[in-house]
């Protein structure tokens, strides 16, 4: 069995001190063991869901499956920027030619007011995942004085999978075909993991492109 009682305590003391907490979540396989967690400890806090219009048919299907069968109050968030200005000079979707900005409409600025309408943001964040996460604490920093909680950041590809295992708990329907970490559709490949520990897992996003991270674990961290 898994001991979920210090993310139970830190939740319970955050509440305590009548926080307004929220957690986000991209409905990936790996992010469906945090979002069990927290159905556990209290299923109303609320689930932002960034949908960028640019996801998987699949993602939706299975955030909708997942909301249902775990009882959560899950949210969708979208940009405000309408798709047909997320365009460059040349007429040219951003994505094609300016994955940063794109990623700032379409996850960053959407978030931003959330952030700023709480106290907590709960993130599922892993230092397995990038350098960049390997920097983060278990609790950072956050823009609009707010505070970022990573429950889950110790934890590892291994443990997620025995997580996953114990509990019976379905699976993104992509990864079966080969998609290990699962973004925007455009700006997302099948890999196949070498030696299975994880590190590589993440490989598949912004293929060929100088970027690892979307902005929403870097832009809205205050160092």
């Amino acid at each position: 069995m898994f001991n979920i009682n210090p993310i139970k305590q830190q939740i319970t003391n955050y509440q305590k001190q009548k926080l307004r907490l929220f957690a986000s979540s991209s409905f990936q396989t790996h992010s469906i063991v945090l979002l069990h967690i927290l159905s556990k400890i209290d299923k109303s806090i609320p689930i932002y869901f960034i949908n960028t219009g640019y996801l998987f048919p699949e993602t939706i299907r299975y955030k909708e499956q997942i909301t249902a069968l775990l009882e959560l109050d899950v949210q969708d968030v979208f940009s405000p920027t309408p798709k047909h200005l997320q365009k460059d000079e040349t007429g040219r979707l951003l994505f094609t030619s300016n994955p940063e900005f794109c990623c700032y409409l379409n996850k960053t600025q959407p978030l931003e007011p959330i952030l700023a309408a709480h106290d907590v943001w709960i993130s599922g964040i892993r230092a397995d995942q990038s350098t960049n996460r390997q920097e983060m604490k278990k609790e950072e920093k956050a823009p609009f004085n707010t505070l970022r909680y990573h429950p889950m950041l110790d934890w590892d590809t291994r443990l997620i999978e025995q997580y996953l295992k114990e509990y019976d708990l379905p699976r993104h329907p992509l990864e079966e075909k080969g998609y290990f970490s699962i973004g925007c559709e455009p700006c997302t490949r099948k890999f196949i993991l070498d030696d299975g520990d994880g590190s590589e897992i993440r490989d598949g996003r912004w293929f060929g492109m100088n970027k690892t991270e979307c902005g929403l674990h870097t832009d809205l961290v205050e160092k």
